[in-house]
């Protein structure tokens, strides 16, 4: 059986000498569990989380990358481990790839924030440029994070993969800037479960999105992209 993935970027239409960029979620963690906005917290993986991690690298693993770049926060920084230790790569950690900062956001549930900042989170949603919780804006995490991406993509061959191990929205983010669109629609792109990816492929006009939220079996979606 082939794993999820395995064909991303292969054939004419995707480019068949493209580089490859996967874009991987970090495994659970407690507070995406009890739905608390993490952003640039560091927040450990939960047993699951690890678990979750172990069973995605070895489908990763089959992808044959030659990079692994990650996140310097905990729960990434883990994640990557595991497709570390399958594939022998050393991993480059960046805290270029950490998730947004969210201020006073950080630590609320789902329900607090709604409650204590429902205006600034309905703004954010209909894609306007909203500082939440007086952090950073979406397009100011794609401008620190694209570039650590492109620039670890750019040491690849031909036909080469690129592993980024981050979080949910700085991986939006970085779809988002690597495909041209405008930052309002950003949030058109669902959410990542925890431990699955995206898969960008390099083609004669740019990156193309691939694949988005893919893995072994769907999951729902936990965290700070509800």
């Amino acid at each position: 059986m082939t794993p999820p993935g395995a064909d991303a970027g292969k054939g004419a239409d995707a480019g068949t000498t493209g580089r490859r960029l996967i874009l991987w979620r970090h495994g659970q963690t407690a507070w995406n569990v009890e739905r608390r906005f993490q952003g640039s917290t560091d927040i450990a993986l939960t047993e699951t989380g690890i678990g979750q991690a172990r069973r995605a690298a070895r489908l990763l693993a089959s992808l044959k990358p030659d990079a692994i770049v990650a996140s310097d926060l905990g729960r990434a920084a883990a994640t990557a481990a595991e497709l570390a230790a399958l594939t022998g790569l050393e991993v480059t950690h960046d805290k270029g790839l950490r998730e947004t900062y969210a201020g006073s956001w950080q630590g609320l549930t789902h329900e607090e924030i709604l409650a204590r900042h429902g205006e600034e989170y309905a703004a954010w949603k209909r894609g306007e440029p909203v500082r939440r919780g007086g952090g950073e804006l979406e397009t100011e995490v794609a401008d620190r994070a694209a570039p650590v991406v492109l620039r670890h993509a750019e040491k690849l061959p031909g036909g080469g993969t690129l592993v980024v191990v981050s979080h949910g929205g700085t991986i939006r983010t970085t779809i988002g800037r690597l495909l041209g669109l405008e930052a309002r629609h950003w949030e058109s792109f669902g959410g990542l479960s925890n431990c699955c990816w995206s898969v960008l492929g390099e083609g004669v006009r740019g990156w193309r999105l691939l694949e988005h939220n893919a893995g072994t079996l769907p999951e729902p979606v936990l965290g700070d992209d509800d």
